[in-house]
């Protein structure tokens, strides 16, 4: 029972650690693009409050199309939920990972925990 147990928390570790690993990348990977796109987005950067000027008409922007074109808003909500498809891969890894190293670590302080109570009563 111990080695299908440890061969499942292995099976997690590698699993997690793969998908996770696979999903940052994907992010990751095109954020030149994704840099220069956002500072190309900007008309001038002369300073700050023109960018908080900018980023507040675009949030009215946003605001008016919820209220008065939901096929339009919605579209463009979906646009940007499809966009961030390889976070799925980095969610799952990263439960992978926690699960496979909760059980690590269960083992470990249940090892510790009963040499301690030993320890105690002697």
């Amino acid at each position: 029972m111990t080695k299908a147990q440890t061969f499942s928390r292995a099976f997690n570790a590698t699993a997690g650690a793969i998908l996770f690993y696979f999903g940052l990348f994907l992010l990751l990977a095109n954020l030149n693009d994704v840099a220069a796109r956002v500072s190309d987005s900007f008309s001038y950067k002369a300073s700050s409050a023109s960018a908080v000027i900018e980023l507040g008409l675009a949030g009215m922007r946003a605001v008016h199309s919820y209220f008065f074109d939901q096929p339009t808003f919605q579209a463009e909500v979906h646009l940007i939920l499809v966009s961030f498809w390889p976070l799925i891969p980095v969610i799952i890894g990263a439960v992978l990972l926690q699960v496979a190293l909760k059980g690590r670590f269960a083992l470990r302080c249940t090892d510790s925990g009963s040499s301690e109570s030993a320890i105690a009563h002697e």
